[in-house]
């Protein structure tokens, strides 16, 4: 009577041959490319990363450049209206006006109270944000330092032509242009700029 053993050929010859192929890992070269692989999109993963914090940097720099220029020229605003400051003086100090020319950096208000000019200073303006216990005005306030923006003010003549086509000043009426410059990693320096007309009435 024959036997038959429902085992395959081979595995009836060499029996530890199935336990082997089993049990058999990974060859030296697949680990190597399996390394290669991973080291390959975790330096991406770590560009896009970087990419992203510097991209969350650079708006938040924007918001603050926006609101600074914003804030400056509504300081001049105010010291029209308030009669702080006279029409005459709404001009940089080479036309014998108060605001100092060229990129200035950003210094809190001197005693005049108006951004921008001669007398700020002498320690950087900065913006605060609520500490841990949310409350502004309170000992963990986080003071954040803007000592890498600068702020430029031109005041600038408003002109019209005159019945001969020549280019004529209109005296109650200038032009108020303000830029923020600041520089982000990666992005390099960038501005913002903000203009409005101003007259020399309220």
């Amino acid at each position: 009577m024959e036997v038959t053993s429902s085992r395959p050929f081979f595995a009836r010859l060499h029996p530890r041959t199935l336990l082997r192929s089993k049990q058999a890992g990974f060859s030296l070269l697949e680990v190597l490319i399996a390394t290669v692989m991973f080291t390959i999109v975790s330096a991406g993963l770590l560009g896009l990363f970087a990419y992203s914090i510097s991209n969350m940097q650079m708006s938040q720099q924007e918001m603050i450049a926006r609101q600074k220029a914003r804030e400056t020229l509504e300081d001049v605003f105010a010291a029209r209206n308030s009669g702080q400051t006279s029409w005459a003086n709404i001009y940089g100090v080479s036309r014998g006006g108060i605001f100092t020319e060229g990129p200035q950096p950003m210094l809190i208000r001197g005693p005049d109270g108006i951004l921008g000019t001669a007398d700020d200073g002498p320690t950087s303006d900065s913006l605060v944000y609520p500490g841990p216990d949310g409350v502004l005005g309170t000992a963990d306030d986080i003071h954040v330092n803007l000592g890498n923006f600068t702020r430029q003010i031109e005041v600038l003549d408003v002109t019209r032509l005159d019945s001969n086509n020549n280019p004529v000043v209109i005296s109650d009426v200038r032009q108020m242009r303000v830029t923020i410059t600041y520089s982000v990693p990666q992005f390099g320096t960038r501005s913002y700029v903000v203009s409005a007309f101003i007259s020399e009435y309220r």
